[in-house]
């Protein structure tokens, strides 16, 4: 049975005028149930990740001046997100739900949750309102705890996944993976194991073309124990942000090239949410619920 992370915690309280990104982390799940999609008994609410678990990924230094609440007024602003202890819980929580969803994918075949892909933290900092980072943390505990060998992290959020691949240089048992617009954010981009820059514009013909005859041969080079997905919609033609240009429908292809090849090789896949910053709250919406819409056919 697919699982879902999904709290309440997951909408943030922010100033007027800077609620919107939140609304989806409600809107989601009302509309998989209002549809007949999912199941209420297939969401789970995780608790807050431990100091233990997250002192694994995350330094010692940094860890200490977010539950001390002592970042400084420009880490502030690097991170995007005003400070507040609620935003701490915030996070980790969605790292907890991303750890809690692997665990249930590596029984069901796959697991989600309504956020994450927070993929801009480092192991010091935080930046590009992204605290501490889920995937990173998850596969860490994974390994501390001796369930996998060898994780693949393919993200296709807009955004090249700097602290992930910044956090994982020289491990040999990650491979990072990141598609992304070249010259989007962050402006100084780190080193993947293997980077797809695109320019702006790409249309779905190409985009989709790259990552069919790519990750085929990734996933077979790479042989995981477990996928890491980050499905952000910021790759939308309609998002403020994302510079590149698919449609609807082609990234619902996206998400259905990565889950059914992680499908037909019978390797466990744990997705993530990332961006989505359209106009239109239904393009943001529609666009991440087509990916548990297809989680959910395929597995």
């Amino acid at each position: 049975m697919m699982k879902i992370a999904w709290r309440p915690e997951y909408r943030l309280s922010l100033p007027e005028g800077h609620r919107f990104p939140m609304l989806k982390y409600d809107l989601i799940p009302e509309q998989l149930l209002h549809e007949g999609s999912i199941q209420q008994h297939q969401l789970f609410s995780p608790g807050p990740m431990c100091e233990e678990d997250i002192l694994l990924t995350h330094t010692h230094e940094y860890w200490n001046k977010l539950k001390t609440h002592q970042l400084t007024a420009a880490e502030i602003r690097k991170n995007g997100f005003p400070f507040s202890e609620e935003l701490v819980y915030r996070e980790i929580c969605i790292n907890q739900g991303t750890l809690e969803a692997a665990l249930y994918s590596m029984e069901e075949g796959i697991a989600l949750n309504v956020a994450g892909g927070t993929h801009h933290a480092y192991a010091g900092s935080g930046e590009g309102f992204c605290i501490l980072n889920d995937f990173a943390c998850a596969a860490n505990i994974l390994f501390a705890r001796k369930k996998v060998k060898k994780i693949l992290i393919v993200d296709l959020d807009v955004h090249q996944g700097n602290g992930t691949a910044s956090i994982f240089s020289g491990r040999e048992e990650v491979f990072t993976f990141s598609m992304h617009g070249a010259s989007n954010y962050p402006l100084h981009k780190e080193t993947s194991h293997l980077d797809i820059p695109l320019k702006d514009f790409t249309q779905d013909t190409e985009y989709l073309g790259i990552l069919k005859d790519i990750l085929p041969k990734l996933i077979e080079t790479v042989n995981p124990d477990l996928l890491f997905y980050l499905s952000g919609v910021d790759v939308l033609a309609t998002d403020k942000l994302g510079r590149l240009g698919l449609s609807r429908e082609g990234c619902a292809e996206r998400d259905y090239t990565v889950l059914n090849l992680a499908h037909k090789k019978g390797i466990p896949v744990t997705v993530a949410m990332g961006g989505g910053y359209s106009e239109n709250i239904i393009d943001i919406i529609e666009a991440h619920c087509n990916t548990f819409r297809i989680a959910a056919d395929l597995f």
